[in-house]
Order: C-alpha cells, then sequence, then structure tokens
C-alpha cells in the first residue's frame, strides 16, 4: 500500500492559496522528484468566497488527485475552518490564523494557531506574502519537503523583484512554525 500524505490549504479567494499549494506539489516534484498532484476548488465569488488547494504526496504514483484523508489543513478563514477542517484524519494537524479563526473546530487532531496575516503585515510590511509564510510555517510542521527544497520552489515562483520578501517570509514562517512546535 502506497504511503500517502494530504495537505490542504483553505481560506478565502485572493489569499494566494493555491499558489502555495502549486509551490510545495512543486517542492515535492520537481525539487525533490518524488510523486506529487495538486488541486483547486473555489467559490463562485472571484476574491472573498471560501477557495481550498490540495497537495497529495505519494511514494508512488497518484491514482486519485484529491484529498480523502487530510493529514494536515491550513485554515486563514473561520468559513474555511468551519468547511474544510471536518476531514482531518485522527492524529492530523490543523493550523489556524489566531487572528481570524475565532471558533476553530474541535477534533482528534493537533491544533496550532499563528498570527498569519497579522505577522506578515507587521513584520514583512506586506500582507501579500501571508501565503508564502503560511507554506514555510506547514513544511516546517510537516517536514514533507526539507526546508531548503521549499525555498528553491519559492524562489522558482517568485517575481525577480519580489524574490528576497518571498524568501524572508518563507523563513519567518518556517522559523516561527518550529518555535511555537518546540513551546508546546
Amino acid at each position: 500500500m502506497a504511503q500517502r500524505y494530504e495537505i490542504r490549504f483553505s481560506g478565502s479567494g485572493g489569499q494566494g492559496l493555491i499558489t502555495a499549494g502549486i509551490i510545495l506539489a512543486e517542492a515535492v516534484a520537481i525539487v525533490e522528484g518524488r510523486h506529487a498532484a495538486q488541486s483547486q476548488s473555489y467559490g463562485p465569488e472571484a476574491r472573498g468566497g471560501a477557495s481550498k488547494s490540495e497537495v497529495i504526496i505519494s511514494d508512488e504514483p497518484i491514482d486519485y488527485p484529491k484529498a480523502t484523508k487530510v493529514n494536515v489543513c491550513l485554515a486563514m478563514t473561520q468559513e474555511a475552518a468551519d468547511k474544510y477542517a471536518g476531514d482531518i484524519v485522527s492524529g492530523g494537524i490543523l493550523l489556524t490564523d489566531s487572528d481570524l479563526v475565532k471558533n476553530p473546530p474541535a477534533g482528534d487532531f493537533k491544533h496550532y494557531q499563528f498570527p498569519i496575516i497579522r505577522t506578515a503585515k507587521e513584520q514583512l510590511g506586506r500582507e501579500i506574502v501571508a501565503n508564502v509564510l503560511a507554506l514555510g510555517a506547514i513544511i516546517a510542521l510537516t517536514e514533507v519537503v526539507t526546508r531548503d527544497s521549499g525555498e528553491q520552489a519559492v524562489l522558482k515562483r517568485a517575481p525577480a523583484a519580489f524574490k528576497e520578501l518571498n524568501q524572508k517570509a518563507y523563513a519567518l514562517g518556517y522559523e516561527t512554525m518550529k518555535a511555537l512546535m518546540s513551546a508546546n
């Protein structure tokens, strides 16, 4: 039986979570040469509606690209937490933006809170890199790819003028999550 690991990035349209999923899939498949599939869905609204991006990672070719047993879920909004955190497996992980998810769902999973958007605004000066900050946190939590592989994938995708900002966002997310994990 193939080992399959499922990660869901969820929030509202416009938060860059589909891009975060694509970058993670590229880190797995292109940088590390393993099997990954990425899929996405979003509500009818262009911005503001619930959206999700899923990344399936496996040691064998992937026959079904949608998440069925989510190991890790990032929820950047209350609506996303309510809608997408319900199928986290026993022992899985939920990461929420502590400012925006005030009533996290209960379940048999670890729950970490991190003010992702506020951290991007206050420490990096740009809310737009909250998705890369969140990606760094997810990679620190899961270690599905090495820190370096994640950073390589971020830098391959970032526009030239924003490479340094994205690199800082990724490192800040990664380091902050490692600190939160060691405090728990």
